[in-house]
């Protein structure tokens, strides 16, 4: 049952990518994408508003590593292929839209305690420098800013892939990202050590060329 239910809904995502403007299933079911990002287009890169993540954990009393979300943000990106080193990343997530699954927690964490999002309502991360350990991986150091406070964090970041989206025709990229750094910091040290100090950030994204 579990194989026709799956077989089923294959059937009907391909129906329904067929249904959309210059796409069909063929399209679809052929696609691939290329792992080395200097055969991926030049250009301006706009963050696809519907496939993306952003999440962090931190410590919760040692019993687990607690994960919240973002629910909001922009980014753009300014790729290069001949030198991806070259290329440049701004993003910004509003902080109001913290996402905990617990709405008082939610309520605490965008206060004043934390990131006191009336007053500083932008979170913050603008590239300058990125150094490539791989075929398909590297290190991207930027400006990371919370709450007024400025300091340097550095992610490692893996290049998924570039292709034209099978379902848009747009020319797409595909990132994840990770990397940790002290909320203390960034002045958000209320709660410790309930709240352990290390924040560990994990990223997906998809970015579609603009133009």
């Amino acid at each position: 049952m579990a194989r026709i239910a799956g077989i089923a809904g294959l059937l009907t995502a391909l129906v329904a990518a067929a249904a959309l403007p210059g796409c069909t299933a063929v399209n679809v079911l052929t696609h691939s994408v290329d792992n080395d990002p200097v055969n991926a287009p030049s250009g301006r890169y706009k963050l696809d508003a519907d496939h993306w993540s952003i999440l962090f954990d931190v410590d919760h009393l040692g019993y687990s590593h607690f994960v919240s979300r973002f629910d909001k943000a922009s980014a753009t990106l300014d790729f290069v292929s001949k030198d991806p080193t070259a290329s440049r990343i701004e993003v910004e997530i509003e902080a109001a839209s913290v996402d905990t699954r617990v709405p008082a927690l939610d309520a605490m964490v965008k206060g004043s305690d934390m990131f006191d999002a009336g007053a500083y309502p932008k979170i913050s991360f603008r590239s300058t420098k990125l150094e490539r350990t791989g075929p398909d991986q590297g290190v991207m150091t930027g400006d990371l800013t919370i709450r007024g406070q400025t300091h340097p964090v550095s992610l490692n970041v893996t290049f998924n892939g570039a292709s034209p989206n099978p379902l848009t025709g747009k020319e797409t990229l595909g990132f994840s990202a990770q990397g940790a750094f002290s909320r203390a910091d960034f002045h958000l040290g209320s709660w410790y050590p309930a709240v352990g100090n290390e924040v560990h950030v994990a990223i997906q994204a998809e970015f579609d060329r603009e133009g």
